[in-house]
């Protein structure tokens, strides 16, 4: 049978939800879902140009590395990683999008992108078909991998 709380008993026990709630909002907030991700690219050397010239105006960059083996991009709380690929033929592709913080940093990333040898795979503007305020563009990095940076306003 459940136990029924009055007065200061259940005064307490609502103050220590509500702490307890504050502490995962905090938590989730302040720590990032994934950590790293570190993804095989074909020439390191040409890679890392091409990321710090593409993340510049997100205002990511190396965070540090070992020339000739990876190089660590600090992204917000997390870490972006690029490491030489050792495997036979071309990388395994993939699609990463980074979120960002306006329309204008999605425009600037594709840009900044484009000009340092990527190729568009879909110009910044509107995708309502993944939610209403979806806002992204997609550029292939020199091995070909889509790099998305997208703008989206969630809502509860």
């Amino acid at each position: 049978m459940p136990m029924i709380l009055t007065g200061a008993a259940k005064l307490t026990v609502n103050c220590r939800l509500a702490e307890v709630a504050a502490s995962l909002e905090r938590a989730s907030a302040e720590a990032p879902m994934i950590d790293h991700v570190t993804v095989p690219v074909s020439q390191l050397d040409r890679s890392k140009r091409f990321y710090q010239d593409a993340f510049r105006p997100l205002g990511f960059d190396v965070a540090f590395g070992e020339d000739g083996v990876f190089w660590a991009f600090a992204v917000g709380k997390g870490l972006f990683e690029i490491c030489r690929h050792r495997g036979a033929g071309a990388p395994t592709s993939f699609h990463v999008a980074f979120r960002v913080k306006s329309h204008d940093e999605v425009r600037a990333f594709h840009r900044a992108a484009l000009a340092a040898g990527g190729t568009d795979n879909g110009p910044p503007g509107p995708r309502p078909h993944y939610t209403p305020a979806y806002y992204a563009c997609f550029v292939h990095d020199p091995d070909g991998h889509n790099i998305e940076a997208v703008f989206d306003e969630w809502t509860d």
